[in-house]
């Protein structure tokens, strides 16, 4: 069945009018999310903590940060843009105690709302505004005249009215430029984790170092395999973005696309599809979630020490000596 999309025609930004945003968090999101609204005439107000980086950024971008208790408070649309593992603290001690009656809660991904982190009050509802990109495409695609994508979806109880009030953040972030497609807050969370783990992060990392370990065990130069399996993935999936894996395959070597057609199934079996659908069973049993959520209530010790152990990796100690010498690509190092 077709998704169902939204358009500027199918929104009424005015009925935003007398109305206050609070947006929680000014990183990626939060960032562009403020600046399209305001731009768009909302009152938006924003949350931030004082002495970080995203604090002094707010300030520069011309908003007077404020707490969240105090944003919640006078808010009636809240826009929560914070790290997921952070929310449902959050959530409990400094915005649901101080919800107006009738405020709509906005989530830009599902995952607690989805994985129960949440005790939302009755006189209160969720829906999902999220925009299928970071927020510096959000605001650069903005300032252009055009619009990113986004999804929209309802939590429990809402109804038209709360549909009608996300269409109309949609179109004050310049998403119904683009199209707002309707989804579920179970559809949004499961398969952005899925995509996460077994593609776009997990599967091509893991791609990407045994591909490049492969070589370097065959007595290849580290930087010899990190050219070939890691630095020259942009240029592939640049094509895909452009055109899909039929632009690719136009675009590179007759060579290339019969390795691509030839090897390809022999790397991603029917083995691999059956872990993946094992991945994706953890994902909707909530397995995945639970296993992050008590990591994080130990300060997540696990995920900091792979952290630290990947980065001296020798992939990313031979990346960081040649990202130097390229000007062009504007390395960023962490």
């Amino acid at each position: 069945m077709a998704a169902k999309m939204y358009y500027d025609n199918d929104a009424d930004l005015s009925l935003l009018n007398g109305k206050t945003v609070a947006i929680l968090g000014y990183g990626s999101q939060g960032h562009g999310h403020a600046q399209n609204l305001r731009d768009n005439g909302v009152n938006v107000i924003v949350a931030e903590l004082p002495g970080t980086a995203n604090y002094e950024l707010a300030v520069s971008h011309g908003f007077q940060p404020m707490s969240i208790p105090e944003a919640v408070a006078q808010a009636d649309m809240i826009t929560i843009l914070l790290p997921d593992e952070l929310q449902g603290k959050i959530f409990a001690e400094s915005i649901r105690p101080n919800l107006k009656p009738g405020a709509i809660l906005v989530a830009s991904h599902g995952f607690n709302v989805h994985f129960g982190q949440f005790d939302v009050p009755k006189d209160n509802k969720f829906i999902m505004i999220a925009p299928k990109g970071p927020g510096h495409l959000v605001r650069a695609e903005f300032v252009k005249g055009a619009g990113v994508p986004c999804l929209i979806a309802l939590g429990e109880g809402a109804g038209d009215a709360e549909k009608a009030m996300g269409l109309a953040y949609a179109k004050g972030i310049g998403g119904t430029r683009a199209g707002v497609i309707e989804t579920t807050f179970a559809e949004e969370t499961e398969t952005d984790l899925f995509g996460e783990q077994v593609v776009l992060c997990g599967g091509l990392s893991a791609l990407i170092k045994a591909g490049f370990e492969t070589l370097v065990e065959a007595g290849y130069q580290p930087e010899m395999a990190y050219f070939e399996c890691c630095h020259e993935v942009k240029l592939i999936v640049d094509l895909i973005y452009q055109g899909g894996l039929g632009y690719m395959r136009y675009s590179i070597s007759n060579t290339a696309e019969y390795g691509d057609y030839m090897i390809g199934n022999r790397l991603i079996t029917e083995e691999t599809k059956k872990e993946m659908k094992k991945v994706l069973t953890e994902i909707q049993n909530g397995t995945f979630a639970r296993n992050w959520l008590l990591e994080n209530q130990v300060k997540a010790p696990n995920f900091k020490a792979i952290r630290a152990q990947e980065a001296k990796h020798e992939l990313e100690v031979t990346g960081r000596k040649l990202r130097k010498l390229m000007s062009w690509i504007d390395a960023k190092e962490v």
